[in-house]
């Protein structure tokens, strides 16, 4: 059996042993080794090596575990509580309005934290019990969470963004400045939804009664003022470095646990116990990554020492479909994919082997980066591998059935399809704000 057919056979042995149950990282890397060895032989190790080393002296992923850090911070100090509080009242004489607070308050918490873990779980502890007294459609409430809460890994400062870079040979902070504005369209999208279907059909959730949003229009504004201040204070001091050019990712992490840090204190939660659980979620989150990084890593580089990648672009490229033909062939892969595959693995797996056909096509590859990204963002929401449909299950109210949760996220993946469609076509959008900043 030749090099080239070992490699393709890679795609199904990983396919069949996440299926069985294995942990990714081990199918990952155990695959490697095993068709490796058989078509390279010994040498395979040293690849594998390599590789692992190649992830391990990266100097843009220590941002990964210090973003993690940052955000498990605010979400003990507190802050989305008091926010989601004035935001109700704030918007509550509009139909849906705590399912738009709910999508308002995670487009913040994305660009406060760049994950995705956080936001679904504190939403899903705070908002989804606030609209099952209402009498909200429990579908329309779970999605508006779920979408919501997955903002985090599109808007800078996004850990697929963090690991996309140094893989791709681009600068993190053209991704996070081109992350921006697909973001805001998407959190743009859920907003119009929920209000029209609210507004169409009032049951599905009503306002908040006259009695609960009693309060002086001038009261209400400088608590929202100040309980957005947490927010915009985190999202300055660490986007606004990177973008500016002040920071280095890296950095900018540090800083933004330094804020994470100064934020619990300032809210006087900042208690030994919640210290440490910040520290081990970070450690078990950060080690989920990491160690499926290096399996993607490792996987990859035999997979294109065996001559798989050029499988995969002859075959591309000898489409008859013309570059957007091609490009669609790619994103119709990476959206089938996350229906079973985790995101990182996905990711790592993909860009080494498509990003080299991306120039050939013709675009732009910090575009393609973006339209990538909002592409493996519906993996977040498509069951049955939705990792955040799990984070949203596991802190709901016993009312809620997983049916449902699966029900609620279907009109929210059909909006994600609708921004794909709209940055493909509007190139725009993502490269408006880069070309901005860095001309």
């Amino acid at each position: 059996m030749d090099s080239q057919t070992l490699a393709i056979l890679m795609l199904p042995l990983v396919a069949v042993g996440i299926f069985a149950g294995f942990p990714v990282f081990a199918v990952l890397a155990g695959v490697s080794l095993i068709v490796g060895y058989v078509g390279w032989g010994p040498p395979v190790l040293d690849q594998m090596m390599s590789r692992a080393f190649w992830v391990l002296m990266n100097d843009t992923l220590p941002a990964v575990p210090l973003f993690v850090f940052m955000g498990c911070l605010m979400e003990r100090a507190g802050i989305a509580e008091r926010a989601f509080g004035i935001l109700q009242v704030a918007l509550g004489p509009l139909k849906g309005s705590i399912a738009l607070a709910t999508v308002f308050l995670c487009t913040l918490f994305a660009a406060g934290t760049g994950i995705v873990g956080a936001p679904v779980t504190v939403m899903g502890m705070l908002a989804l019990p606030a609209m099952m007294r209402r009498h909200y459609d429990i579908p329309l409430a779970t999605g508006s969470i779920l979408a919501g809460g997955t903002l985090g890994i599109l808007i800078p400062p996004s850990i697929m963004l963090i690991l996309y870079g140094p893989l791709a040979g681009l600068s993190v902070a053209r991704l996070f400045t081109g992350g921006i504005m697909p973001g805001l369209l998407l959190s743009g999208l859920y907003l119009a939804y929920i209000s029209i279907r609210c507004t169409l059909n009032p049951k599905m959730g009503p306002s908040l009664p006259p009695e609960e949003r009693a309060m002086p229009k001038l009261k209400i504004l400088f608590l929202v003022v100040r309980d957005m201040f947490p927010f915009f204070f985190v999202i300055i001091a660490v986007l606004g470095s990177i973008i500016m050019g002040l920071a280095a990712p890296t950095e900018a992490a540090a800083v933004g646990a330094v804020c994470g840090l100064l934020l619990a204190a300032f809210y006087k939660q900042l208690t030994w116990k919640k210290f440490k659980e910040a520290v081990f979620e970070t450690t078990a989150v950060s080690a989920f990554i990491l160690t499926i990084t290096i399996g993607a890593s490792v996987f990859t580089g035999v997979f294109l020492a065996l001559g798989g990648g050029n499988v995969i672009t002859d075959f591309l490229l000898g489409l008859p479909f013309g570059p957007y033909g091609v490009l669609t062939v790619i994103l119709l892969i990476v959206f089938i994919l996350g229906f079973f595959i985790d995101w990182i693995a996905i990711l790592l797996i993909c860009i080494p082997i498509f990003g080299p056909i991306v120039p050939m096509l013709g675009f732009d590859p910090l575009w393609f980066a973006l339209v990538f990204a909002v592409c493996l963002q519906t993996s977040f929401l498509t069951p049955p591998f939705a990792v955040s449909i799990f984070y949203l299950k596991g802190v709901a109210p016993p009312g809620v059935e997983l049916s449902q949760i699966y029900r609620g996220v279907i009109p929210f993946v059909t909006l994600q399809l609708i921004g794909l469609a709209l940055v493909v076509i509007f190139p725009q959008i993502i490269l408006w704000l880069p070309g901005l900043m860095y001309g």
